[in-house]
């Protein structure tokens, strides 16, 4: 609804949310959507209470959205049908010194201005990378929700999946079009997950500063190798043009070694670094101490095999080493033959 976003309130539902999910799934591009209803209130168990964010979610379309279920870390998913369950985030668990099974009171403000109230059986415990977010999240089944609040057949939010997150942008105006409807704001992720986009794009920006401090490091390198090759073997170009080699002909000669030999440490670096992260990408590298980026918070770091972490770095060092190497070729292309013959 618009303005949600900006200004949460009980009130801005979407009340036909059934259709709009049915006209989503006409969409090739749109993989899966699950529909959310949020509150705020007063959760207890026992003699402890905290405050909470009440997400109500659909568990059918959640666990085939987002692997809700997978992300539980102690006791099970909820029912198929509604039935009065619970799942809190692990650290409200803490909080309220929550086990499985313990009965959660709820207090909060209905829609229609009564007082929500009702008891749910705590049935698991979740953790979803967040924890903000699981010092205050409270989920319960949708049918649920809807009657804790008043709210039958009305949602807060629907979270669409798709197939190419390359092309979110594009499927937002499709859904804008089908959908015809002014009162409803359709947002991708770069703006409603704000904080994780800025962090991912300092981290792209931080890496072509990375990539630039590489590429002088390798250009230091080759520069080296390729000048002290060139200062050997001045005699053998002396010879070389003494026989009528042409200075460009030599020219050529030393960047086609030095091609060539950029050539073969790009295809053995991309073995051994596709090994290597192949390895990584299944097993991951545990951090010593959890890290928060953008927002979330992450405790293993897996790494990716995909084309861009090949052919970027394979680029970069064959430019690298063509550029840095066209002077030692000058050197050796302007070698004085009577002068260069007469060493030893």
């Amino acid at each position: 609804y618009q303005g949600y976003r900006d200004r949460p309130s009980l009130y801005k539902t979407i009340d036909d949310y059934q259709s709009v999910g049915e006209r989503l799934e006409g969409l090739e591009d749109v993989e899966q959507w699950t529909a959310r209803l949020y509150s705020a209130g007063l959760v207890s168990i026992k003699d402890n209470t905290a405050g909470s964010n009440i997400i109500g979610i659909d568990p059918t379309r959640e666990n085939a959205a987002t692997n809700f279920d997978k992300k539980i870390v102690e006791g099970a998913t909820f029912s198929e049908d509604a039935s009065h369950e619970t799942i809190i985030g692990r650290g409200l668990a803490k909080v309220l010194e929550a086990e499985i099974g313990d009965e959660v009171v709820v207090v909060s403000q209905a829609a229609d201005g009564s007082i929500a109230n009702d008891l749910y059986t705590l049935v698991g415990i979740i953790e979803t990378g967040d924890a903000f977010s699981d010092r205050t999240s409270f989920y319960m089944n949708l049918k649920d929700a809807q009657e804790l609040f008043v709210l039958e057949g009305r949602v807060h939010e629907i979270a669409i999946i798709v197939k190419n997150l390359n092309g979110v942008e594009k499927v937002a105006r499709k859904i804008e079009e089908i959908l015809e409807n002014p009162e409803l704001e359709v947002a991708p992720w770069q703006v409603f997950a704000k904080s994780f986009y800025q962090a991912m794009k300092a981290d792209k920006e931080g890496m072509w500063i990375m990539l630039f401090i590489i590429m002088i490091i390798v250009a230091v390198g080759v520069l080296n190798t390729v000048l002290m090759s060139v200062l050997e073997r001045q005699r053998e170009y002396g010879v070389l043009k003494a026989v009528g080699t042409k200075p460009y002909q030599i020219f050529k000669l030393v960047l086609y070694e030095v091609a060539l030999l950029a050539f073969f440490s790009i295809i053995i670096g991309g073995i051994l670094g596709i090994l290597v992260n192949h390895s990584l990408s299944q097993t991951g590298i545990d951090l010593p101490q959890a890290l928060t980026y953008g927002g979330m918070e992450f405790k293993t770091m897996y790494t990716e095999v995909n084309a861009r972490s090949l052919y970027i770095p394979g680029i970069t060092v064959i430019i690298s080493a063509l550029l840095i190497s066209i002077f030692p070729a000058l050197r050796a292309a302007h070698t004085e033959p009577a002068k260069t013959m007469r060493m030893h």
